[in-house]
């Protein structure tokens, strides 16, 4: 249970949300946090959800010194949009799926201190990926809550996301159940829009080089119609008298 605190106390406690601190630790993890942060903000758009990446979460109504920052979080059945920090007792949700970027030196708090953390607020399922593939065998590791305890997911599935995982280089890919379409992130998307555009313009010129073609067919046709006429016009008359010949 969320501990509490009357409300004129609340309401002059500061819930920071920023420490200072950097947003992640390589180039890798911060392109790994932004595009999984991206690619699951696009898959819940008309969803009522949020996800936010590297904010505060604070799970102690009074107490601002209990928080973690999770690399991505989503959170179901609120509303959906950014926000500066999370409370967990303001919106009335805990995180549904929790994503860490892990590395060889965050190993201890990402595999004790969160997983313990986040199994006892009740998070229904924790993520570890390693971009740099420094601890984690085959730098994917995610637990699901039974429970109130963590098994190792086996299926390579998130229940909640209905999206299947897959270790792409150091991004995780994520492919929903129901197409098995993967989810692209912004730069293959942008290739995307390339492709179709050009794909556009070819069909378009196509039509076009059609439509031409048919108008020199027509034409042609209308000056022979033309040639043909005076020719016909110019030739004398196969009709003779007979009368007139000897």
């Amino acid at each position: 249970m969320t501990p509490t605190v009357p409300v004129s106390v609340e309401s002059e406690i500061f819930y920071p949300s920023a420490d200072g601190q950097p947003v992640a630790e390589t180039y890798d993890h911060l392109y790994a946090l932004l595009t999984t942060l991206e690619v699951l903000k696009q898959y819940l758009a008309n969803r009522q959800a949020t996800v936010l990446g590297n904010q505060f979460l604070y799970y102690a109504q009074g107490f601002p010194k209990l928080r973690v920052a999770p690399d991505v979080m989503v959170i179901f059945d609120v509303a959906p949009g950014g926000r500066d920090n999370y409370k967990v007792w303001e919106e009335g949700q805990v995180p549904t799926v929790i994503f860490e970027m892990t590395s060889f030196g965050t190993k201890g708090q990402d595999e004790i201190f969160k997983k313990t953390l986040y199994e006892q607020l009740g998070v229904k399922e924790y993520w570890l990926f390693d971009p740099k593939g420094e601890w984690v065998e085959q730098q994917l590791r995610g637990y699901r809550l039974r429970g109130e305890i963590y098994e190792p997911i086996q299926d390579g599935r998130s229940e909640p996301l209905q999206l299947r995982l897959v270790v792409e280089g150091r991004l995780i890919g994520f492919y929903p159940e129901d197409t098995g379409e993967k989810l692209l992130i912004p730069n293959e998307l942008a290739e995307a829009l390339r492709q179709e555009v050009l794909a556009r313009q070819q069909a378009e010129e196509l039509v076009e080089q059609e439509r031409q073609r048919a108008e020199q067919a027509e034409l042609q046709i209308e000056q022979l119609a033309r040639l043909r006429s005076p020719l016909a016009l110019a030739q004398p008359s196969l009709n003779v008298d007979p009368d007139t010949i000897e």
